[in-house]
């Protein structure tokens, strides 16, 4: 049985300057996702098309700015409609207080999906070609936030075995019987694993919307089983069939994904520089 650490969260201050271990994953998360996005364009089909839809290093670097602001606006919005949504609605000022904290990795999905539908359109580019260049890079930059959630003592997990080798006690829980420390959980599976096969499966060309959809229903999958060594949010418990929050959304998730990728595999290939199509 293993105890909590107690990291401290500053990781550097100079003055009134205070440089967090939480705000440093998300540089490194960032980070990752550029260097993976430069990989990337070494994939096919990104490799050889060319002309107007060609891609570049700009595109990685535009996809970077405008995945950023989906992840914290949807992420923040996401958290208030999924897990709140009676107090911010009688609280509405309470939504942009988001040092306070509280944010959905769900919303997140939908900001950064609206973000890529934008990106999509001002480029003049099929929405799925963009999801799924996207999908192989952001693994990464979630197994940072873990490690970011894992530094701050937050998000711990549910009651474990005291004969369980890697069982922590996280006194500030109120308890301390041991738990499973549910961010490494969720670092190892929805992180690092997720990434290596999303990688692999990225690296050979697949129809178009198929990589997107491999991501869908492989995070939804590590999430979903992650969740039940996680504890719930002490103000929702667990829902309807013993699930949390968390597990119900991932549902539509992985059916969504699932319905992506058997749609994808009746389409016909593409001619890779083929013109947009209006709509």
């Amino acid at each position: 049985m293993l105890t909590y650490p107690h990291i401290d969260p500053v990781a550097l201050q100079i003055g009134p300057l205070a440089v967090h271990w939480y705000g440093l994953t998300y540089l490194a998360a960032f980070g990752l996702f550029m260097l993976l996005g430069i990989r990337r364009l070494r994939h096919e089909p990104f490799a050889s098309i060319t002309g107007p839809g060609a891609w570049s290093r700009r595109d990685v670097e535009d996809i970077l700015f405008l995945g950023v602001v989906g992840v914290v606006v949807g992420g923040r919005l996401g958290y208030c409609l999924f897990y709140k949504p009676g107090y911010y609605l009688t609280h509405p000022l309470e939504i942009f207080a988001v040092w306070q904290g509280g944010m959905s990795f769900h919303g997140g999905l939908l900001g950064v999906i609206a973000a890529m539908l934008w990106f999509a359109h001002s480029r003049k580019r099929p929405w799925l070609q963009v999801a799924d260049f996207v999908a192989p890079c952001v693994p990464t930059g979630l197994a940072a936030g873990r490690v970011g959630n894992f530094i701050n003592g937050e998000l711990w997990g549910r009651f474990a075995s005291p004969d369980l080798p890697w069982g922590m006690v996280f006194a500030h829980s109120g308890s301390m019987q041991p738990r499973h420390p549910s961010q490494v959980y969720q670092f190892l599976l929805e992180g690092l694993l997720l990434f290596v096969l999303l990688w692999l499966y990225a690296r050979r060309e697949r129809r178009q919307g198929q990589v997107a959809a491999a991501f869908l229903v492989g995070y939804g999958i590590f999430r979903f089983i992650a969740e039940y060594f996680r504890e719930p949010d002490a103000f929702l418990g667990l829902l309807s069939l013993g699930m949390s929050m968390g597990q119900w959304l991932c549902l539509p998730m992985i059916a969504g994904g699932v319905g992506l990728w058997v749609w994808a595999q009746r389409q016909p290939v593409a001619p890779r520089n083929a013109p947009r199509k209006s709509t």
